[in-house]
């Protein structure tokens, strides 16, 4: 169940457009593709990885944000617009295990058109961690949302 890297973060924001342009202008990020969350995402990267993810906070989070990432602080500005680290991983059967062994709670979530299956937990400060584990690891591993099944 070994984790390989820090993926991504998510920047959660009242600006989504002035957001993408200060990353863009400032420290050079590129605007890139992203899957269908059916909420409004904008991609980051830098060279071929998507590294900085943002979306809208405070009030102007959607009803599909909510349901599929959660919201843990209404914040758009200071630290607190930081939603979450994610983590690729590989192992899900045994991370599985390990976390339900721990008795660690976590929610499972699935992106087809990515190509992940996605856990969420909290560490004991309350900062929501994403683990991503290909989707070919998930074989009759059933989600409890996917990004698909969202309307929109």
């Amino acid at each position: 169940m070994p984790l390989s890297h820090i993926e991504h973060m998510l920047i959660q924001t009242a600006d989504m457009a002035a957001t993408r342009d200060w990353y863009v202008g400032v420290l050079g990020f590129r605007v890139g593709p992203n899957p269908d969350f059916k909420f409004p995402v904008c991609w980051l990267y830098l060279g071929d990885k998507d590294v900085i993810h943002i979306t809208e906070g405070g009030a102007q989070v959607s009803d599909n944000r909510k349901r599929y990432v959660g919201q843990e602080s209404a914040a758009t500005q200071g630290s607190g617009v930081i939603d979450h680290v994610a983590f690729r991983c590989t192992g899900l059967e045994q991370m599985l295990e390990h976390l339900t062994a721990l008795g660690v709670p976590f929610k499972r979530r699935q992106v087809n058109d990515q190509g992940l299956y996605q856990l969420f937990l909290f560490d004991p400060n309350g900062v929501k961690v994403e683990l991503n584990f290909a989707n070919a690891e998930a074989r009759g591993v059933r989600p409890e949302l996917m990004a698909s099944d969202l309307p929109g």
